[in-house]
C-alpha cells in the first residue's frame, strides 16, 4: 500500500515538474530524486504480495489501451515488449529504452506521427522498425539553398558587354544560386547507446540545380556565344556503403568494423589534407576503453561534376591510402593526439571539364601528362591544456611528380604544412588566434619541389567557408590555373581542386588570424575573423607571369558570419556570411587595387 501511494506521489511530482518548467526544474528535480530513492528502498524491502484470489503463475498482460501506449508513430502499433508483471508487482517491465513513457498530461502535447520529425518517430530511429526489436531506420530529407554574390578579379573578355571596364579587368561581379536536395536512408542493427552498430547500410543521393550569372563573357564557358548565364543540374551519389562490425575486442565495447562503398572521410581534425566522399574500403575501430581510435582506408577517386562538385560514376585513376591513430588524454587529460600516413597516387589521364576547359594536364609551362606519387607524414593534436584550447597540425610531404609543367622536368617533393589555433572561452565568447604555413618553392626550376599541396582539402580554419580567400576560386591572370581554389586557402596553382592534379611548385602561404565566436543566444551565433595573408615566395608567380618583381603581401581578409536556428535544433538553419579582401601590394602587382567581396545567404531545412 505504501508503495502504491508513493508511486502515485512520484508520478504527480514528475507531472508537476514538466508543467512548471524553468526556473523551478532544479528544485523539483531534487525532490523527485529523493522521492525516487525512498520509493526504491520501499520496493527493495517490501514483502511481495500475490494478486488477490490468484496464487498461480502470472498471466499475459492484455492489450495495452491506446491512451497508455508510448507516443510516436510506433507507439500506436501492437508490441510484444510489454511482458507480464512479476508476481505481486505493481509495474510492467519495459525492456527497450525507446518505449519509456511520459505522464499522460505531457504525452498529449508530445504525441508524434509518421510525418512529424520533431517528436518520437520510427522514421528517424527513435523506435525499432515495427515488427523488430533491434533494427532501426533513419530517413533524412534536406533542402540546402545558397544565394551568393561576389566580385572577383576576372578579365574583361574578348567581347565585353559592360562599358567602363578596365583595360584588362572587367567588373568581376557574379551571382550564384545553388540548390541541393539531399535524400539519405540508413538501416542498421544494434543497441547503439552503449556499443557500435552490428551492421549498417546507407545511401545518400544529392539532386543539384545551379544558376550563375557573370558580367563578362567567356567566364562560364570558353565559347562567348553561350552568353553570361549558365544553368545546370546533376544527380550524384555521395554515400552508398555497407558497414559490418567484425569483432568486439573487450567487455567495454572496444570493436573493429569495416565499411565498403562510397563514404565520407575526413583524415584530420580540421580538413587540411583529405576530406571527401569517395568509394573505398575502410577498417576502423578502437582500443583501451575508447582511448585509442584507428583507421586504415583505401579510396579510389571519382571524377567530379564541374559545376556542382558532386560525384560522377567515372573512376579517374587516382588512389588515396590513409592510416591514422588517435590517442585521447595523451600526456594530459583533455588532449587528443594523432599520427597519420597518407599516400596520393595519381595517374589521371587528360580531361576537359563539363564547360570545355582543360583541367588535365595543366595548361601552363610545358604541357605534358604527369603522375603524382605524394606521401604525407602527419602529426596533429586537438583539445585543451588547462583553460587554453589548442588545435595544431603538421604535414611533411615527400615523393615525386613525373613531370612538373612549371619546372619543365621531373621533380622530387619536399614540402611542409603547419597550422595552430589557440582559443580561450569566456562565458559565451571564444577568442581565437591562428597561424597557418604552407611552404612555397623559392627555386621553381630546380629538381626539388618545395611548394605544399593537399589531396582534397576542405579546411575549417580562420573563418573557413566564410572568409573570402578560402571560399572563392581566384584565377591566375594569363594562365589556365587558379591562384587559389574554392574551399581551400593553399595557393597551389592547380587548374581545379575537384578535377586537377596536385602541384608542388607554387608560392605557398603565410596566414595570421584573429577571430571571435559569440553564442549570443542558444539560437544565434556570431563569428568574426581578420586574417593577414602573405605568399611564402613569389618566385613561381614571377616565372609564370614574366614579372621581375611581385611583393609577398596579399592583403587583409575580413569576414563575419551569422547562424540562426529558430527552432533550437538543426531542422532549420539560416546562415549569412560576408567577406572582403582588401588587396596589398603583392595582390595589386598581379591584379587590381579593387576591394573584392563575397556575400552569401544559406537556408538548410531538414526532416
Amino acid at each position: 500500500m505504501i508503495c502504491r501511494v508513493g508511486d502515485s506521489i512520484f508520478r504527480r511530482l514528475i507531472d508537476l515538474q514538466l508543467r512548471i518548467g524553468t526556473p523551478m526544474n532544479f528544485k523539483i528535480s531534487r525532490v523527485c530524486a529523493i522521492a525516487f530513492i525512498l520509493l526504491s528502498s520501499f520496493h527493495l524491502f517490501a514483502e511481495p504480495t500475490a494478486a488477490p484470489g490468484n496464487n498461480a503463475e502470472p498471466a499475459d498482460v492484455p492489450a495495452i489501451p491506446a491512451k497508455t501506449r508510448p507516443f510516436g508513430a510506433t507507439g500506436s502499433e501492437p508490441t510484444s515488449v510489454y511482458k507480464a508483471p512479476q508476481a505481486g508487482g505493481d509495474f510492467l517491465p519495459v525492456p527497450d529504452r525507446w518505449r519509456i513513457g511520459f505522464p499522460e498530461s505531457y504525452r498529449q502535447n508530445m504525441r508524434g506521427s509518421a510525418v512529424d520529425p520533431y517528436h518520437q518517430n520510427f522514421l528517424k530511429g527513435d523506435y525499432a522498425i515495427p515488427g523488430t526489436d533491434n533494427k532501426f531506420m533513419v530517413l533524412t530529407l534536406t533542402s540546402d539553398t545558397l544565394f551568393e554574390a561576389r566580385r572577383l578579379p576576372v578579365p574583361s573578355g574578348v567581347s565585353t558587354v559592360r562599358s567602363g571596364s578596365f583595360a584588362f579587368f572587367g567588373s568581376g561581379r557574379q551571382a550564384l544560386v545553388n540548390e541541393n536536395l539531399i535524400l539519405s536512408l540508413e538501416l542498421f542493427q544494434g543497441d547503439t547507446a552503449f556499443k557500435p552498430r552490428d551492421w549498417e547500410v546507407r545511401a545518400t543521393t544529392v539532386f543539384n540545380g545551379s544558376y550563375v550569372h557573370a558580367s563578362e563573357l567567356g567566364l562560364i564557358n570558353p565559347d562567348v556565344r553561350r552568353g553570361q548565364d549558365r544553368g545546370d543540374t546533376w544527380i550524384g551519389f555521395q554515400e552508398l556503403f555497407v558497414e559490418k562490425k567484425l569483432a568486439d575486442l573487450s567487455a567495454n565495447y572496444d570493436f573493429a568494423s569495416v565499411r565498403l562503398g562510397i563514404q565520407g572521410f575526413n583524415s584530420d581534425f580540421r580538413g587540411f589534407l583529405f576530406s571527401d566522399n569517395e568509394p573505398g574500403v575502410r577498417f576502423f575501430g578502437n582500443l583501451d576503453n575508447n582511448r585509442t581510435q584507428w583507421n586504415l582506408a583505401w579510396f579510389t577517386q571519382l571524377e567530379k561534376d564541374t559545376n556542382s562538385g558532386l560525384n560522377r560514376l567515372d573512376i579517374r585513376g587516382q588512389n588515396v591510402f590513409v592510416g591514422n591513430l588517435y590517442r585521447q588524454d595523451f600526456l594530459v587529460p583533455g588532449y587528443t593526439a594523432q599520427l597519420s600516413l597518407h599516400a596520393n597516387l595519381d595517374d589521371s589521364h587528360a580531361r576537359l571539364d563539363d564547360n570545355g576547359v582543360i583541367v588535365r594536364p595543366s595548361p601552363i609551362g610545358t604541357i605534358h601528362d604527369k603522375h603524382v606519387q605524394a606521401y604525407y607524414l602527419g602529426w596533429a593534436g586537438d583539445g585543451h591544456l588547462g583553460p587554453i584550447n589548442i588545435t595544431h597540425q603538421f604535414y611533411q610531404a615527400l615523393g615525386n611528380e613525373s613531370f612538373n609543367p612549371i619546372a619543365g622536368h621531373r621533380v622530387n617533393i619536399n614540402a611542409q604544412f603547419a597550422a595552430v589555433e589557440l582559443s580561450l572561452d569566456r562565458d559565451w565568447m571564444r577568442y581565437r588566434l591562428g597561424f597557418a604555413y604552407s611552404s612555397g618553392d623559392h627555386d621553381p626550376t630546380s629538381g626539388t619541389a618545395r611548394g605544399f599541396d593537399s589531396i582534397f582539402d576542405n579546411p575549417n580554419f580562420a573563418g573557413g567557408g566564410t572568409s573570402f580567400f578560402t571560399r572563392q576560386a581566384v584565377r591566375l591572370t594569363g594562365s589556365g590555373v587558379n591562384l587559389v581554389n574554392r574551399n581551400s586557402f593553399v595557393p597551389d596553382l592547380r587548374t581545379s581542386k575537384d578535377q586537377g592534379q596536385a602541384n608542388f611548385v607554387n608560392p605557398g602561404l603565410l596566414l595570421y588570424n584573429a577571430g571571435v565566436d559569440a553564442d549570443v543566444t542558444p539560437k544565434l551565433r556570431l563569428t568574426g575573423n581578420i586574417s593577414y595573408l602573405q605568399f611564402d615566395t613569389t618566385a613561381p608567380l614571377q616565372l609564370l607571369l614574366h614579372q621581375n618583381k611581385i611583393s609577398r603581401d596579399i592583403g587583409i581578409d575580413y569576414s563575419v558570419g551569422v547562424q540562426y536556428r529558430p527552432l533550437l535544433n538543426n531542422n532549420v538553419i539560416i546562415n549569412f556570411g560576408a567577406a572582403a579582401l582588401v588587396p596589398a601590394n603583392g595582390f595589386k602587382d598581379i591584379y587590381t587595387s579593387q576591394t573584392l567581396y563575397s556575400v552569401f545567404t544559406g537556408l538548410t531545412v531538414t526532416y
